[in-house]
């Protein structure tokens, strides 16, 4: 009879099997917007993408079309069995020499003027076109007796000397081991031929890759297959093209006339995107809102209790262990004879017996994001990780803070409050001066000045932290701040209506700045710097972030701009909850 260690027989193990990298049971979403997107950080603008413009961002898994047309593989043995005979067929070491020597035999025959003629011959030498375009662009002077003859001889040469390049060209490029020889014009048609061949090539490869099939150039494709493999691939172009417009319907991306264009809808598939991005390295031993309790196996988390006392709210008692203590209590006073337990059934609660819940505060917080967008902020790319990092965390204040307030600040040779909808198109302002002082002053309340009068370009950190200053003092929290990104000293300030532009940073400059971070630390309000590593960057920058931070009780971080948003949102995530009581 079979017992406990003889039964179930053989034991199969089995080999090559990771549970951790079982497919999935549907292939994962195509992402059409986060390509338009990073366009967009990085170039402020972007026009409505078309089919191709799509198609060519568009990055599909080969899984998703196996089985549903021709062979990629067939059409490209195809392709290169036509590229293998037709190296085989033909040599080019005979059109070469005689390419080279219809050129020579042209320029034989040409009469330069005597100003042009050493460098004319020095050009047919060395066989350069660029110094017989120049001899061209030289000619047609009446003053110096010219009639235009020579002119147009040298086009005809230039035309001849750019077939030798070609023939060169396809010499060196491939490696013909026929015999055939080819004249100069079925040489050039021949070169056009086999770098079709390539980009088809090119083109296939990259579809069995990537399952680009829109960028396949079905018109000369149809040259070497067969009608009905042209068909089925035509029929498999149009399903890839369905799948990424009902891809492009579902993140955001709405057809016009014109193309695609982003919407609202794609902004927060991208914002989602991101907070997946910096979250999913999240560990248990992280602090801050993502924190994860861990147990033992098996174990079960109960919820933490304390005793009563006075003051704290009804709401918050636990019932199930008050009715407990109060049992246990009645029945240790019942067990010593004791007539305080009262009658039998009826429990009597006292404020011993009474367990509260622990709480857990979730304040509201009021953040100023100030982003630099200064003209230093072009180097390196650093405006792209800025913005970056505003999306996500304007994302996440959406997602897990709704009441929240979250203002962002544009910063330059002024600062600007600005919408989130508006941050993706921000643009480092262009450098107007290139002076290496620069000492300038404009009296703004000067109805003749305007703020398209003055360099947009410098820094002005006062302006953005009074700025930032006047809309958290309308907030009716304490936990109010300023997070500032930047990538050095300040530039320029406001003493009154007077605004001063000074580069090099000036001492001036900086006492304003500072008044302004001693304003804020008054109001309560904590200045966050996250100073950028930047090409320009010196001890002076770095001393003064210290500065400002430590007068405005706040922290210096120093980041990387691409690890920015992941820097950003944490800090913002950990100074949001906290536990008391």
């Amino acid at each position: 009879m079979p017992n406990r260690d003889t039964l179930g027989g053989i034991v199969h193990s089995y080999q090559r099997y990771d549970p951790a990298r079982i497919p999935p049971p549907r292939p994962p979403q195509v992402d059409l917007v986060t390509p338009a997107m990073e366009h967009l950080l990085e170039f402020g603008d972007i026009d409505e993408l078309t089919e191709e413009q799509l198609a060519d961002a568009v990055m599909l898994d080969p899984e998703q079309i196996r089985g549903l047309g021709p062979s990629l593989a067939r059409m490209i043995e195809t392709l290169q069995e036509r590229r293998r005979k037709l190296l085989e067929r033909y040599e080019a070491d005979s059109v070469r020499k005689r390419a080279r020597k219809a050129f020579h035999a042209a320029a034989q025959q040409m009469r330069p003027p005597a100003r042009h003629r050493d460098a004319f011959a020095r050009a047919v030498r060395e066989e350069q076109i660029r110094q017989l375009e120049r001899l061209w662009y030289a000619q047609d002077d009446p003053q110096r007796g010219d009639d235009g003859r020579f002119g147009a001889q040298l086009v005809g040469l230039v035309e001849r000397l750019g077939e030798v390049y070609q023939v060169d060209e396809l010499g060196a490029k491939w490696t013909f081991t026929g015999r055939e020889k080819l004249s100069v014009p079925e040489a050039l048609a021949l070169k056009e031929e086999l770098e079709t061949i390539e980009e088809l090539l090119r083109q296939l490869e990259d579809a069995k890759k990537n399952a680009r099939i829109g960028l396949i150039d079905m018109e000369a494709l149809g040259q070497y297959l067969e009608q009905g493999q042209i068909d089925e691939l035509d029929a498999l172009r149009r399903q890839v093209q369905e799948l990424v417009e009902q891809a492009a319907a579902q993140q955001g991306l709405e057809r016009t006339k014109r193309g695609y264009e982003l919407t609202p809808k794609a902004l927060r598939t991208f914002q989602g995107k991101l907070l997946e991005q910096i979250f999913s390295a999240l560990d248990p031993s992280r602090t801050g809102r993502h924190q994860v309790a861990i147990q033992g196996d098996g174990a079960v988390e109960l919820v933490p209790t304390r005793p009563y006392e006075f003051g704290d709210s009804v709401a918050h008692m636990d019932i199930p262990g008050s009715l407990v203590n109060c049992m246990l209590r009645q029945a240790g006073e019942a067990s010593a004879g004791g007539a305080a337990g009262g009658r039998r059934g009826v429990l009597k609660l006292e404020p011993r017996d009474i367990e509260v819940h622990r709480t857990r505060n979730s304040p509201k917080c009021a953040t100023s994001v100030v982003l630099d967008m200064s003209g230093s902020m072009r180097y390196g790319g650093l405006h792209v990780s800025v913005k970056r990092m505003a999306l996500a965390l304007q994302g996440l204040v959406q997602r897990e803070f709704p009441g929240d307030f979250l203002q962002f600040i544009e910063m330059y040779s002024f600062a600007k409050p600005r919408p989130a909808a508006e941050i993706v198109r921000m643009m480092p302002k262009p450098v107007t001066i290139f002076d290496s002082v620069v000492r300038l002053r404009a009296d703004m309340s000067d109805p003749q000045i305007a703020e398209t009068d003055v360099p947009p370009h410098f820094t002005n950190i006062q302006h953005a932290l009074q700025l930032s200053r006047q809309h958290l003092a309308r907030q009716d929290t304490p936990n109010r701040q300023v997070i500032l990104i930047t990538d050095g000293l300040p530039t320029a300030h406001f003493e009154g209506s007077q605004l001063f532009l000074l580069y090099p940073p000036h001492r001036r400059t900086e006492e304003a700045t500072l008044r302004e971070a001693r304003a804020c630390r008054r109001e309560g309000i904590v200045v966050n710097v996250f100073l950028l590593s930047g090409w320009s960057q010196s001890r002076e920058d770095i001393q003064f972030a210290y500065r400002l931070a430590e007068t405005a009780q706040g922290r210096v971080f120093f980041t990387a701009g691409k690890e920015l948003d992941r820097f950003v949102v944490w800090d913002y995530v950990s100074r949001r909850r906290s536990i008391i009581g």
